[in-house]
């Protein structure tokens, strides 16, 4: 997924309001940008920490500027959640997830369950109907784990009760977590941060959804699916 233009860099100077960010660009301006994040973002919102934007020559939009990637240890991470699922059709499209390759067909937010939309619907002769969950994932807390949730997610566990409900009857359905992080070799999951999650993780894979992980490759010019990594057990 390349983004439009080449992203600029600046610095944190404080994020908040949860979705608006105050940062010095190189050159000295200071401006706000929006932070598409509704979550905690541990260890990526430190004033200080080099940010990279884009900029929107949009004149409706109340914020030119788009928070896009921090810079952490030498290390790019992406902290756009709106992102992730143009990630993922990008990859589906190119058959870079093998697990999914063999899916013809790709229908984004097709409704399903109690009033929710599952992000990808994937069908194709002779398969049964994949029901396909993205989740976006961007903490590290050490030793090259990446961990999802950042912060308590019911709706997170909502999806994965429904993914579960849609291989009792008989289709196929798959959580994918998409980390926006180039320094990560292994995934789990953050029961300390999200027991509730952490539990429904469990009984989502007993009742046969199946998990994947992948990490990305990121630069200022596109962030693309990369790797598959290995999901470890939960830890209580």
């Amino acid at each position: 997924m390349d983004f439009p233009s080449p992203l600029l860099r600046g610095t944190l100077i404080k994020r908040y309001k949860r979705f608006l960010a105050d940062i010095r660009l190189d050159d000295g301006e200071i401006i706000t940008a929006h932070c598409a994040n509704p979550g905690a973002m541990l260890g990526l919102k430190e004033p200080g920490l080099p940010v990279w934007l884009s900029k929107s020559d949009n004149p409706k939009r109340k914020l030119q500027y788009s928070w896009e990637l921090t810079e952490v240890d030498g290390h790019l991470v992406g902290i756009n959640t709106a992102l992730p699922n143009r990630i993922v059709a990008e990859a589906l499209l190119n058959k870079q997830i093998k697990e999914l390759a063999a899916y013809e067909h790709i229908r984004p937010e097709v409704k399903y369950g109690e009033k929710s939309r599952i992000d990808f619907l994937l069908t194709g002769d002779g398969l049964p109907d994949c029901y396909l969950e993205v989740k976006n994932v961007h903490l590290l807390r050490g030793d090259a784990l990446a961990e999802f949730p950042d912060s308590k997610t019911a709706r997170g566990a909502k999806h994965l009760a429904e993914l579960s409900n849609m291989v009792a009857a008989g289709h196929r359905a798959v959580n994918l977590y998409l980390v926006q992080r180039t320094d990560c070799s292994h995934f789990s999951f953050a029961a300390d941060l999200d027991p509730t999650y952490a539990e429904a993780a469990e009984l989502a894979l007993n009742a046969g959804v199946e998990f994947l992980c992948y990490d990305c490759t990121i630069d200022q010019n596109q962030i693309c699916l990369n790797h598959p990594l290995p999901i470890l057990p939960v830890k209580r």
